[in-house]
């Protein structure tokens, strides 16, 4: 029998993120890390797995476990490797030889190709060297196995395919999972825990289950804390008009006992923990308006690889205001490249067959935040592109999660999500009126992502969307597009979609 258990353990940086966490995780426990960004999930799982430190308190393992710690990069020094070579990297040095058919058999549970196992990482999908990650872990047969967003990058095929391998290979052991996409927690985990700064929340539920049951939680609290403060208020007035009548005549006793009836008060008032608010960076858009009914006409237009090689047609395609398409398909049948070249028309770029209404504004994110200039401290980036001055630009920043101190650093020093916080306030800023959203909550927290489906609905914007979070997805979508054998055609909903790429990985 493995566990892993925390005694007391408390995370503090230029504030506290969490406090006197205490639970254990057993054999078949898959636990599903629930936090907003920055708030102390990857650091509580570094501490989990041995590799990082906590500010109070103790984590235990059973005696012998072994961790298996997926991170969310590869690093940069193997990046130069091959698929194959980088899972073999893994082993110790002394077992690469006799042990290298560990390597075929872990590959071969994530249904590897053989043209692929001996491709460059360089050259390899985000999806695919998140796989290699994931090999790399699992080929040492780890009796624990942490895994920090591991649905980032993949497509619907890959992340149906590691839902069935966690409750399936790792359905015996420990597994703790920090993720944002919510379905993909339902289906893999049976517990939940919400990382909070003063009273976090463990239930034996997956996600969604958990979720109504914190609100439950939530609310009994705050109808506690209401309660407590009516009594804070009572034994104050009390208080004072026994200080007054003591005054009055004289009687020490009655002083006594209104120093008692504050301490009370004060001590009732110290417990008093405010209702917990789930916080994110506050993610708004906008919509500066248009009035052309037809914002994007396309017809008999091939979408291609950088390189030319077509990967599918569109015969028409009209996209009305207010449409939110989202576009649907494989890994590699060219929803990005799609994306890219809407946006290159709407750039001005002569795109024959594509016409773009007058009145479009655009606003663009892609996976990376590639337009984010690395070396430019968000403060710098947001006052010299959009002239908002500093006090305005140090607000807006605030607004959007980024503690003062975190302003002036280097943005490639930023954590993935604190770079997608910082993309979406650029996009708000320039005030578009037509969103190209290729994967825009892959580092976005849930309550961000709920705010950005939110604020999109609210304001009416078109959208066209590439996304493999089904309940981003659900929620957001009127009109659904699938790429299918080199084709673009409109069908009723995703789920036809999503069952098929279901049954291919069941």
């Amino acid at each position: 029998m493995g566990s892993i258990s925390l005694r007391n353990a408390g995370l503090v940086a230029s504030e506290t993120l969490f406090s006197n966490l205490n639970f254990v995780i057993g054999d078949g426990d898959r636990v599903g890390l629930v936090a907003g960004n920055g708030r102390g999930k990857t650091t509580l799982l570094r501490a989990m797995a041995g590799q990082g430190e906590l500010t109070t308190g103790d984590i235990v393992r059973s005696r012998g476990l072994t961790v298996g710690y997926v991170e969310q990069d590869m690093p940069a020094a193997s990046m130069g490797l091959t698929l194959y070579d980088a899972v073999l990297e893994a082993l110790p040095p002394v077992d690469r030889d006799t042990d290298s058919w560990r390597v075929d058999v872990v590959l071969d549970e994530f249904e590897t190709p053989d043209a692929m196992r001996n491709r460059k990482l360089t050259e390899l999908s985000g999806g695919w060297q998140r796989i290699a990650l994931i090999a790399r872990c699992w080929v040492l047969q780890p009796d624990a196995l942490l895994l920090d967003e591991p649905t980032n990058h993949l497509d619907l095929g890959k992340l149906f395919q590691l839902e069935n391998w966690i409750n399936q290979a790792a359905r015996n052991i420990p597994v703790v999972i920090a993720s944002h996409d919510r379905q993909f927690l339902d289906a893999t985990t049976n517990r939940t825990l919400f990382l909070r700064p003063d009273a976090s929340h463990y239930f034996a539920l997956p996600y969604s289950k958990a979720r109504l049951a914190l609100a439950e939680a939530d609310e009994a609290a705050e109808a506690k804390r209401e309660k407590d403060l009516k009594e804070v208020s009572r034994l104050r007035k009390q208080a004072a008009k026994l200080t007054n009548i003591g005054i009055n005549s004289g009687s020490d006793l009655l002083t006594v006992k209104s120093k008692y009836l504050r301490e009370r008060a004060e001590k009732i008032e110290s417990a008093v923990l405010s209702l917990h608010k789930e916080r994110s960076g506050d993610i708004r858009l906008g919509n500066s308006g248009a009035q052309a009914k037809v914002m994007l006409a396309i017809e008999n237009v091939d979408v291609t690889t950088p390189v030319g090689d077509k990967l599918f047609r569109i015969d028409k395609l009209h996209i009305f205001q207010g449409d939110r398409l989202v576009i649907l398909g494989r890994n590699g049948t060219g929803k990005s490249q799609f994306i890219g070249l809407v946006h290159r028309a709407m750039a001005g770029a002569e795109t024959p067959g594509i016409r773009v209404s007058p009145q479009v504004v655009p606003g663009y994110v892609d996976q990376a935040m590639s337009f984010l200039p690395a070396k430019e401290s968000p403060l710098g980036y947001i006052t010299g592109r959009f002239d908002q001055g500093d006090q305005r630009s140090k607000s807006l920043l605030a607004a959007a999660g980024f503690a003062v101190e975190k302003q002036d650093r280097p943005i490639a020093e930023l954590s993935f999500g604190q770079r997608a916080r910082l993309g979406l306030l650029a996009i708000r800023l320039l005030e578009p009126n037509f969103y190209l959203l290729d994967e825009p909550t892959n580092h976005v927290d849930i309550p961000g992502q709920e705010r950005l489906e939110d604020e999109i609905l609210t304001h009416g914007a078109t959208c066209i969307l590439v996304s493999h979070d089904r309940s981003f997805v659900r929620g957001l979508g009127s009109r659904f597009l699938v790429i299918e054998n080199r084709r673009l055609r409109e069908v009723d909903s995703p789920e036809a979609h999503f069952a098929d790429m279901a049954a291919e990985r069941g």
